[in-house]
């Protein structure tokens, strides 16, 4: 069940951020992406607070075990740390598969 939920939040066209509420590095990643003008559905942000079976398949799937969970497309680009180290190429790249307005 938890595979089929991360395989049907993930696609090419958009970017997917899995958190963990109450989480500041969940907060801050969601925070920096919500600065992009992205077309409507193209930032979805997926609570998996309380289920650790859904963790458990994002490790097994990107190696990382700590939240956020960041796919851009269906690249995982890893969590906020990598989120920040990229964010000077991050526009042309979510210009690259549509997400962006």
């Amino acid at each position: 069940m938890a595979d089929k939920l991360v395989e049907s939040k993930i696609r090419c066209d958009k970017v997917t951020l899995f958190k963990e509420r109450g989480c500041c590095y969940c907060r801050n990643a969601e925070e920096m992406l919500k600065q992009y003008n992205f077309v409507p559905g193209a930032l979805e942000v997926v609570d998996i607070t309380q289920r650790k079976d859904v963790q458990d398949c994002l490790q097994r799937r990107t190696g990382h075990r700590t939240l956020p969970v960041i796919f851009v497309g269906k690249c995982c680009i890893g969590g906020l740390s990598d989120l920040q180290n990229m964010d000077w190429k991050l526009p042309r790249i979510l210009q690259q598969i549509g997400a962006l307005q």
